[in-house]
């Protein structure tokens, strides 16, 4: 029976977790769940896969969990002590699903203790990319790729070399806004920014395709994850959302990966992984499909883009930069004190100004390094947010 924790359980990439565990309950034990403020939902989860400890990101939220769980066998603990805590008990598999640079610390503690991480936490590699690795490395962990566009890159690299690739080829659905007017984009509402066309995501998320934010993480973490060149990665508009990947050898071959748009494929694969196993995702018809399209990706419509080549260009701790501010703009265009369109000119006006602060960009790669750039990057999204609304 292999022991397996998810961190950000009620999230929508941990929900789809948990629909495959539920389906084989006598093959898992549970050891820790994690969530944010859906008390109801984390509780309702733990107590039906008997984990050991249930944990909130919130410490305000305790009570409430500990009610949730009374009468159970399920711990509660709370904040971000307890997340590392529920990391470094032993786990064969672990899932690291939580939203933001959060899911970074509980993460390492993972890997450290020689798990297998199943990473769904973008920020994690584009922050600390090479830390991340490294301590995978160092304690015998192993990191799976669940981000369903890298999951096909993976996939796609099986029995090959990667001396050999030539280009990755990683696909956008191009959010609520690809087919916008680039004029209308400083108006767009947190609503439409909000709605996906094919994907089922948090709010998050969904605001970060809108803006492809979400794709220049990726393309980030392409650089990190497989060791290629920053010139090696592309990206293509495609709205199908059927194509996850490409990748390109030095022969001219494409090998292209396809799917439904449901997370359980990629989630799926990392938890069977060597092994294939059947899994309740829906078949493609590609004769009832009947085309598929792909277009280059704008850059005037998807700053975010341009901004990923200069961090990867930059290295050392420009990803932290990137993400910290990022972030930080996300949360002013939720409250309603930004544009949509602000989001991008925050993060470029952050990322110039931190740029040239060599001695902090090229700091070790330390969890405290990280974690301090990041701080500095919010600080400085907040006082360029101000001056946005001004």
């Amino acid at each position: 029976m292999r022991k397996i924790s998810i961190f950000g359980a009620t999230g929508s990439i941990g929900q789809s977790t948990i629909d495959l565990i539920a389906r084989a309950p006598d093959a898992y034990d549970v050891v820790a769940l994690s969530g944010g403020r859906n008390i109801a939902q984390l509780a309702a989860d733990a107590i039906a896969l008997r984990a050991d400890v249930a944990v909130t990101a919130f410490e305000d939220q305790l009570p409430a969990l500990r009610q949730a769980l009374a009468g159970s066998a399920v711990q509660a603990a709370a904040g971000p002590d307890a997340l590392i805590e529920a990391a470094a008990r032993p786990a064969d598999w672990v899932m690291s699903a939580i939203v933001g640079v959060a899911g970074l610390a509980p993460g390492l503690k993972a890997l450290e203790q020689g798990a297998t991480l199943a990473l769904a936490n973008k920020e994690s590699l584009v922050c600390a990319g090479q830390l991340l690795m490294q301590t995978a490395r160092q304690h015998g962990g192993c990191l799976l790729p669940v981000d369903s566009e890298h999951s096909a890159v993976f996939q796609g690299l099986v029995g090959e070399d990667i001396s050999a690739v030539e280009r990755i080829v990683i696909t956008a659905s191009g959010g609520a806004f690809r087919d916008w007017p680039i004029a209308d984009l400083p108006g767009a509402s947190l609503a439409q920014a909000s709605s996906h066309p094919n994907w089922d995501m948090g709010q998050r998320i969904t605001i970060d395709s809108a803006s492809m934010f979400n794709k220049a993480l990726e393309v980030i973490e392409t650089r990190e994850y497989f060791d290629v060149a920053p010139e090696q990665i592309e990206v293509l508009v495609h709205p199908e959302s059927l194509v996850h990947a490409l990748v390109g050898f030095k022969d001219g071959a494409l090998m292209a990966h396809l799917g439904a748009p449901d997370m359980r494929h990629a989630i799926g694969y990392a938890l069977h992984w060597p092994e294939r196993r059947d899994l309740p995702v829906a078949r493609l018809d590609l004769a009832a499909i009947g085309q598929l399209t792909f277009r280059a990706p704008d850059m005037q419509r998807y700053p975010a883009l341009q901004q990923a080549q200069q961090v990867m260009q930059r290295r050392g701790l420009m990803g932290a930069v990137f993400n910290g501010a990022k972030e930080r703009a996300l949360d002013h265009f939720i409250a309603g004190r930004i544009r949509f369109t602000d989001m991008a000119e925050i993060t470029a006006r952050v990322l110039d100004q931190i740029e040239t602060q060599s001695g902090l960009i090229d700091s070790a790669m330390t969890l405290d390094n990280v974690t301090q750039i990041d701080h500095m990057a919010r600080r400085a999204a907040d006082a360029a947010a101000a001056h946005s609304i001004g």
